[in-house]
């Protein structure tokens, strides 16, 4: 049974300028990667160091009915607003994407008691990160438009109801570049009006996966996530969000997590595979025999941009999940027909 190291909790990821790789289950004091010192091997000046990091935070929600999926993103260069809703029954969806250049706002360092807003044309965006008071809260408001309806919600993560346990790491691209995630699974409550709809949401029946990431990113940067969540035999809910990524060692170090009923159990490295392309079925697993999965896409999202120097790649498909997950103490949780998403960028900038 593959088993990882869990950290002493510490109030940063960064001693004397040095990263501290690991995984931990309480979130940091302060997230600052523009400590680490000599992140390259020439001497860089604070203000390049500063469009190296790139930041984002994701907002996955779901009840039997719907399923939203919200990115904001800072890569410096430009800030990007995801919004992506997708109705299970009515297969009615809502695709917004919004790019601003330039990083004239940073996502907050902590988590404890910070906000951030984004307004623009059409669109606004709060969010209000309250750990401190066991709470994550969302707005957002778009306008409608000859292509989509409007949009509005307010919607709050409840982190107090199953005491859950995130997921914290510090991940290593070389010896002094990193990346830095915080990530759980909790109960939602709030409501969503969707052109016209007023959609309720309860704590008993909407659940939702929020991670935060900041990062000494590649230059090409390749990313694959694989998220869902659903409920167990006995009813108890349980959600994962496993990644094929960039970073090295990380047998030691991932970000790979299952959670049931606010449990964590931290999993293994996987392998995701795409044999017949990102339309077609997704197949994940590990060499522990705790991920065996299989994603087919139902809803396919592309988007992508050049922007000057830059360029983005992003495949973001609603889909099911079939196959089995193993939690720490060995019990084996079947999926069958399980929503969730797919995520896979390129992103050169």
């Amino acid at each position: 049974m593959y088993q990882r190291d869990i950290s002493p909790p510490r109030s940063s990821p960064i001693e004397k300028g040095i990263p501290i790789f690991g995984t931990w289950t309480r979130p940091f004091d302060d997230v600052d990667l523009l400590n680490i010192k000599h992140p390259f091997h020439l001497p860089t000046m604070k203000w390049i160091k500063n469009l190296r990091v790139k930041e984002w935070q994701t907002f996955h929600v779901q009840n039997d009915t719907y399923f939203l999926l919200a990115v904001l993103t800072n890569v410096k260069y430009y800030r990007l607003a995801q919004v992506f809703l997708w109705n299970k029954e009515t297969r009615e969806r809502l695709i917004f994407r919004k790019a601003l250049p330039f990083g004239a706002w940073k996502l907050p360092r902590s988590l404890s008691n910070s906000s951030i807003t984004s307004r623009s044309y059409g669109f606004y965006l709060r969010i209000h990160n309250w750990l401190d008071a066991d709470l994550i809260e969302l707005d957002l408001d778009i306008e409608p438009n000859r292509k989509r309806p409007s949009f509005t919600a307010h919607i709050e993560y409840d982190f107090s109801r199953y005491k859950t346990t995130p997921l914290v790491t510090c991940l290593p691209f070389s010896d002094r570049r990193c990346m830095y995630n915080y990530k759980a699974m909790v109960p939602v409550r709030g409501d969503m009006v969707f052109g016209g709809k007023h959609v309720s949401l309860s704590l008993d029946s909407t659940f939702g996966i929020f991670m935060d990431y900041k990062g000494y990113f590649p230059y090409r940067m390749r990313q694959t996530w694989c998220t869902g969540h659903g409920y167990h035999n006995d009813g108890r809910p349980f959600g994962f969000s496993v990644v094929e990524s960039q970073t090295k060692d990380s047998f030691r170090y991932n970000e790979n997590g299952l959670w049931l009923a606010g449990q964590l159990t931290p999993l293994p490295p996987v392998r995701i595979t795409m044999p017949e392309g990102p339309d077609s079925e997704w197949v994940i697993q590990d060499l522990e025999g705790m991920v065996d999965l299989t994603f087919t896409p139902k809803e396919p999202i592309k988007t992508g941009f050049d922007f000057f120097l830059t360029r983005s790649e992003y495949i973001a498909p609603f889909g099911i999940y079939n196959g089995m997950l193993q939690t720490k103490d060995g019990e084996k949780i079947n999926l069958r027909n399980v929503w969730g998403t797919g995520e896979q960028i390129y992103l050169r900038v």
